[in-house]
């Protein structure tokens, strides 16, 4: 008789621990406006479907719905769900370019048969 790898009971060890549905864990909290925190997925479910209806209906809202539900019924990874609930927080943004992060190199250097 045949043992079983020594891989296969830590990879089923680590399997029983780790947590499934609404319960998972975000890696790294969301951050509301109001000061309040996202930590799992049952969190950021109560939260979007909180928001009044005509909010509700529009289309990042949607998209972040089905990305937790996603999420949480086919184990997926919860940095879709994240990036989903990200998205529709900041529907309205417009990101600004800031020229002053941007350090232009392509004027500072000089090629040695131009010297």
């Amino acid at each position: 008789m045949r043992r079983p790898l020594a891989s296969a009971w830590t990879f089923r060890g680590a399997m029983a621990e780790r947590k499934t549905g609404w319960s998972r864990k975000f890696d790294q909290p969301i951050a509301l406006p109001g000061g309040r925190r996202l930590v799992v997925l049952r969190d950021a479910a109560n939260y979007i479907t909180s928001l009044p209806k005509e909010e509700a209906a529009l289309p990042e809202r949607q998209a972040a719905i089905e990305a937790l539900i996603l999420v949480a019924d086919l184990n997926g990874p919860t940095m879709f769900a994240r990036i989903g609930i990200m998205r529709a927080l900041n529907r309205g943004e417009v990101r600004q370019f800031n020229p002053a992060r941007k350090d232009p190199r392509w004027g500072k250097r000089k090629l040695k048969r131009d010297q």
